[in-house]
């Protein structure tokens, strides 16, 4: 009787995506409130998405190939009130490209900085 050996192997993604309520320190002082869209980046696997929005925003992602699409619907603007939205961004070593979209609409990010 012959014996096969199989392995599997099984790749773990650390690919999310969450807003966050306790910004850290070395990321709030590079935000900059001029910009609606300001990413920050570690130069590792994480980066902050900094979005001002005049209404709530519901954010989504997807992945393909080495781009990350990250999705921003917004509701309910109000007229007076820009609040300020940030979601840490956790990377697969892959991924080397962020897309943006605000409503459905393809969106360049307003500033990219480093930490």
């Amino acid at each position: 009787m012959r014996k096969r050996l199989f392995s599997l192997l099984f790749i773990l993604s650390i690919l999310s995506l969450s807003e966050i309520d306790t910004v850290p320190s070395d990321v709030q002082d590079k935000i900059d409130s001029k910009y609606a869209v300001h990413l920050i980046d570690d130069g590792e696997d994480t980066s902050y998405i900094v979005f001002h929005s005049k209404g709530t925003v519901t954010a989504t992602i997807e992945a393909e190939g080495d781009t990350i699409r990250v999705k921003f619907e917004e509701n309910n603007q109000q007229t007076d009130v820009i609040k300020q939205h940030v979601y840490k961004l956790t990377k697969d070593p892959e991924h080397e490209r962020i897309d943006l979209y605000i409503n459905g609409e393809s969106t360049p990010i307003d500033h990219v900085t480093g930490i």
